[in-house]
């Protein structure tokens, strides 16, 4: 089976998980636009009502609005919720579905983290700082992907996207060098820098294979001129991966169904 078609069913599963009446967490990138579309054609039948949506870039937010989508943004809903208060930041979105470019599960050489966390790699489209916003704000947060994305470590298959602002883009590449990765600050097409949604730079960083995820994690978040990275730690709740059969095996934590 094609890989798009297996990205497609693995979406299509994930956004099952969607009910009447959700606030709903929009990803951003190819394999969440299978999401995406499916979310507004059960709009249209009438499936899915009464939700709004947060979207995690602006490329999504114009493709929402093209499908028809209801849209809200934070501060929509933290005005017009009485229940949140200064000293009281519940995950307010209900669902947010996403790809990843890199997904493992457990960390195998870590002492001291979970042995059924999902980890994952996000920011290959750019979006990564939205994202993880959301992920943030989410109480199911779900990835979905085909089975070419899951490895033993993350960085085997993939780099490590950082937004960096552009005052620092020089320092913090070689802050990230002296971490052990090879770096690239990110290109567009026609050669000039990458602009994030934000008005930031993305350093790609190969660090290969991550034998420790949180304490890389923690390293780049000390750093201020780095403004976010994409590892996302232990913040999954469920991923969807689409298998060359066909199949859709849902992960949770160290299960699999």
């Amino acid at each position: 089976m094609e890989k798009k078609n297996l990205k497609k069913i693995a979406a299509e599963k994930a956004v099952e998980e969607i009910k009447p009446g959700m606030i709903v967490g929009l990803g951003t990138g190819s394999t969440f636009q299978f999401a995406l579309e499916r979310i507004a054609e059960k709009i249209k039948s009438g499936e899915l009502y009464n939700i709004v949506c947060i979207p995690s870039s602006d490329r999504t937010e114009s493709e929402a609005k093209r499908l028809g989508i209801p849209l809200t943004s934070f501060e929509e809903q933290i005005n017009t919720n009485s229940q949140l208060s200064a000293f009281n930041f519940p995950q307010i979105i209900d669902v947010t579905i996403d790809g990843a470019d890199e997904v493992t599960v457990g960390h195998p050489e870590s002492d001291s983290s979970d042995e059924g966390s999902i980890d994952v790699i996000k920011g290959g489209g750019g979006a990564l700082l939205k994202e993880k916003i959301l992920a943030q704000a989410t109480k199911n947060f779900l990835v979905i992907v085909d089975e070419s994305k899951i490895s033993k470590h993350l960085g085997e298959k993939f780099f490590v996207p950082i937004e960096v602002i552009k005052f620092a883009a020089s320092i913090e590449e070689k802050f990230i060098q002296s971490l052990g990765a090879k770096t690239t600050l990110r290109k567009n097409a026609n050669g000039e820098n990458y602009i994030t949604d934000e008005n930031n730079y993305i350093i790609d960083a190969t660090f290969g294979a991550i034998k420790n995820v949180e304490e890389l994690a923690r390293k780049l978040e000390q750093r201020a001129g780095i403004v976010e990275h994409g590892l996302f730690v232990g913040m999954a709740k469920k991923v969807f991966c689409s298998m060359s059969n066909g199949e859709v095996k849902i992960i949770v934590g160290s299960k699999q169904y």
